[in-house]
């Protein structure tokens, strides 16, 4: 049963596209709405069918949907197949829901410019003008990141007496499901896994087939500044 939210007046639109920063987008928008004491919806488009979707856009969306259930969030929409300008989908959800607020990302700009061949700001603007928009800044660091691995894929943990070995087929031995991250330019499987562990989202350091360490290497707030 959801709680009854304090004041109907506010509703809060996170919209979030596929990367590391969406995660970071629905805490924003989990603590504005927890603020205003409203309800927070999660929307995400995609123009491919939902069974045509790849095993790493299907993993963001579990986790983003697990987040959804920890934060008691009204709902999360996902617009699969679709064929519309994002801004026009966007300003259907925030009619339909009647939303007041909407929380973008940064990225989202040069990603869903390529889809809709225009500024999705200033089309919401004109869209629906009684909305305020924030537009959260993406950290130097997720945009570092993401030009440092290889498009992410379906990945396995197997446990060999302390450590875990990376595998790329399921087996019963498989311990944890995720999506691996390949550093660019090595012959070896280095890079981040990212997988779900106590409800949370965790990316941990692979080297050379293995993880021997399960602190989670944070690619949000930190970054070498040379």
């Amino acid at each position: 049963m959801k709680k009854v939210k304090g004041r109907m007046d506010e509703s809060i639109l996170v919209c979030v596209y596929y990367g590391p920063n969406g995660e970071r987008l629905i805490k924003r928008g989990c603590k504005i709405a927890s603020m205003l004491d409203c309800p927070l919806y999660i929307l995400t488009i995609d123009p491919m069918p939902f069974d045509e979707m790849d095993a790493e856009k299907s993993f963001y969306i579990s986790s983003w949907k697990e987040l959804a259930q920890q934060h008691n969030v009204e709902e999360f929409i996902i617009k699969e197949n679709e064929k519309r300008p994002v801004s026009k989908v966007i300003a259907e959800v925030a009619r339909e829901k009647h939303i007041t607020q909407i929380v973008l990302g940064q990225t989202a700009q040069s990603r869903w410019e390529q889809m809709t061949k225009g500024s999705i700001i200033n089309t919401l603007l004109q869209e629906i003008p009684f909305v305020d928009l924030h537009i959260i800044s993406v950290s130097r660091s997720v945009r570092n990141q993401e030009g440092h691995f290889e498009k992410g894929c379906r990945a396995y943990l197997v446990k060999e007496k302390e450590q875990y070995r990376l595998q790329f087929t399921h087996s019963k031995a498989a311990e944890y499901e995720g999506i691996f991250f390949k550093e660019q330019g090595t012959d070896f499987n280095n890079g981040l896994f990212k997988f779900m562990k106590n409800k949370q989202t965790l990316y941990v350091q692979v080297i050379e087939d293995y993880v021997n360490d399960f602190t989670n290497v944070d690619i949000t707030d930190s970054i070498d500044e040379n």
